[in-house]
C-alpha cells in the first residue's frame, strides 16, 4: 500500500439510520462545521510555520541569531581527531557543546575545519568526498553547497560563507581546534580579536594591534 492509500473503513451501522431526515441533516451540518474547522486551523498552522521560516532566515541572514565564532573570548582547546588522513572528515562540536563543527583532510593533506551549520537556516552541513578534487560541503535542506577549501559559497541560497574552526596538528598527529573565525574573517585577525584579552603574549608573536599595551597592562 502507498503511503496515499488508505484503507477501506470497516462496516458499521449508518449514523443516519432510524433518526430520519433530521439526523442527516444535523450530520451534514456536523461535516461542514468539522470540515471549516479543519480548513481555518491547517491555514493558520501553515501561516504560522511560513511565518517562522520566514523570520528565522532574516535572523540568520541579518545576524539577529547566534552565529559560530562570535565569540571575543578565546574558546577552550579541545581535541578534535587523534589523526585525520587524507580524504577523511571528522564531525565535532566547538566552541561549545552545542556547536557543530566539521573538519576535513583534503586530498592534498591540507586541514581544513568549518562551522557545520549553514548560513542559510541553520541545517547542518556535510562533507561530500566525491564532488571533485577538494570533495564539497552540502547542505541538503536547500541545496547549499560552499567550497570545501575556502568555506565560500558556490551554490544555492545561503548568503555567506561558513564561519571558519582554527585548528593545529600536534607532531603525535593529534588534531586540535583552537579558536574561531567569522564568516569571511581571516584567520589572522580572528586570533588578534581572540588572543588579544586572553594571551596577550601569543597576539604580541602574532603581531596584531595593541599586543604590546595589553601586555604591558597585565603586567601591571
Amino acid at each position: 500500500m502507498s503511503l496515499t492509500e488508505q484503507p477501506a473503513p470497516a462496516p458499521g451501522p449508518d449514523p443516519v439510520d432510524g433518526d430520519g431526515d433530521g439526523a442527516a441533516d444535523r450530520l451534514r451540518d456536523r461535516i461542514s462545521a468539522d470540515s471549516l474547522t479543519t480548513r481555518r486551523d491547517y491555514l493558520r498552522i501553515v501561516a504560522t510555520v511560513s511565518g517562522g521560516l520566514a523570520i528565522g532566515g532574516v535572523g540568520v541572514a541579518a545576524g539577529i541569531l547566534h552565529r559560530h565564532g562570535d565569540s571575543e573570548t578565546l574558546p577552550e582547546t579541545r581535541k578534535v581527531a587523534d589523526a585525520l588522513e587524507p580524504g577523511q572528515s571528522v564531525a565535532f562540536r566547538f566552541p561549545g557543546d552545542e556547536d557543530r563543527a566539521l573538519a576535513v583532510r583534503l586530498a592534498d593533506g591540507s586541514l581544513v575545519g568549518y562551522s557545520a551549520v549553514c548560513t542559510h537556516l541553520a541545517c547542518a552541513v556535510l562533507w561530500r568526498e566525491d564532488r571533485g578534487n577538494d570533495g564539497e560541503l552540502y547542505c541538503p535542506c536547500h541545496e547549499g553547497v560552499f567550497d570545501a577549501r575556502t568555506g565560500e559559497v558556490t551554490a544555492g541560497p545561503p548568503p555567506r560563507a561558513l564561519p571558519r574552526i582554527l585548528l593545529t596538528e600536534q607532531p603525535d598527529g593529534s588534531v586540535w581546534a583552537v579558536a574561531t573565525a567569522r564568516s569571511g574573517e581571516p584567520a589572522r585577525e580572528a586570533l588578534c580579536r581572540q588572543f588579544l584579552d586572553s594571551r596577550p603574549d601569543m597576539a604580541r608573536e602574532l603581531g596584531c594591534p595593541g599586543a604590546d599595551r595589553a601586555t604591558e597592562s597585565r603586567r601591571t
